[in-house]
């Protein structure tokens, strides 16, 4: 095969670049793997290789399973979940309503702040004592609404995931709207002509052709879901208890504040690997949607 005569000037620019993510990110991630095999414990470094202990030792630790609980929970309603109110906020938006602009800009808001500046506000809103909540519920004398919230353990997890909800619903809308602002007009004009009504337009010409931003919003979701450490952590601190204990939170408690490096390193492997479960499909489908 011909190189091409581009091909010194691609690899000036590109070279650089490969080689810090080859290092950053694909060398480390072959460190922690090799870690995970280790008995490292404590902050002076042990790289004696100790076989698959540390995973032993993760199938038999309650709080691991506690944490894959609630990814398994975040999972099941906070993807779908963001995935509904964003796709119904998409329609509405569609129908030309007036001020769409400035709608669109209150709905997407909450995706571009920082997660630690939402996660501080819904820690406030939640407070059982002056939070915006229950003193809303109080003042509208609907006591019997009133609730512990975040600290309540039984409940807890369904509040970050409501919060969360709020903040992605956002970024799904704008997924949703360019997708259905795609959509040829004579699509639409067909279908009219045939006699179908607004609904009957959604459910059969719009919605069957949102296929692939449903699919990116997926894995986006999918992969936040995950790795949600940064929101719960502000929010919650994975409590009460290990209430809201996610992988990445345990994998942050277990490395940095217990100095558990090996077994932190093997909650991280595992948490790589649900990762790739969720990303490699999509890369697989995406790349022979581009081939044909």
């Amino acid at each position: 095969m011909k190189k091409s005569p581009d091909f010194p000037y691609l690899l000036l620019f590109l070279g650089p670049a490969l080689i810090l993510v080859g290092i950053f990110v694909y060398a480390a991630i072959a460190w922690n793997i090799y870690v995970s095999f280790t008995n490292w414990k404590g902050l002076m470094p042990s790289y004696e290789f100790t076989g698959i202990i540390q995973y032993k030792q993760l199938i038999k630790d309650p709080v691991f399973w506690t944490s894959i609980k609630n990814n398994l929970i975040l999972i099941l309603l906070f993807v779908p979940g963001a995935i509904l109110v964003g796709l119904l906020l998409a329609i509405l938006l569609d129908r030309k309503v007036r001020f769409e602009e400035t709608f669109r800009t209150i709905y997407a808001l909450p995706f571009a702040l920082s997660f630690v500046v939402t996660a501080t506000l819904w820690a406030w809103m939640y407070s059982p004592s002056d939070g915006v909540l229950n003193t809303l519920f109080e003042k509208l004398h609907l006591d019997f609404l009133k609730s512990a919230w975040i600290t309540d353990p039984k409940i807890a997890i369904y509040c970050v995931i409501l919060a969360l909800i709020w903040q992605f619903s956002g970024y799904t809308m704008i997924i949703y709207l360019a997708g259905i602002r795609s959509i040829p007009i004579d699509h639409y004009e067909a279908a009219m002509v045939d006699g179908a009504n607004s609904w009957q337009l959604y459910r059969y010409i719009v919605i069957p052709q949102l296929l692939k931003p449903t699919l990116s919003a997926f894995v986006v979701l999918m992969v936040f879901s995950l790795k949600a450490f940064d929101f719960i952590w502000i929010l919650s601190r994975g409590g009460p208890g290990t209430s809201t204990y996610i992988l990445a939170v345990q994998m942050y408690v277990e490395t940095f504040a217990k100095t558990k490096f090996a077994y932190g390193a093997a909650i991280a492997t595992v948490l790589l690997l649900m990762a790739l479960v969720v990303v490699l499909p999509y890369l697989y489908w995406t790349y022979r949607g581009d081939k044909k």
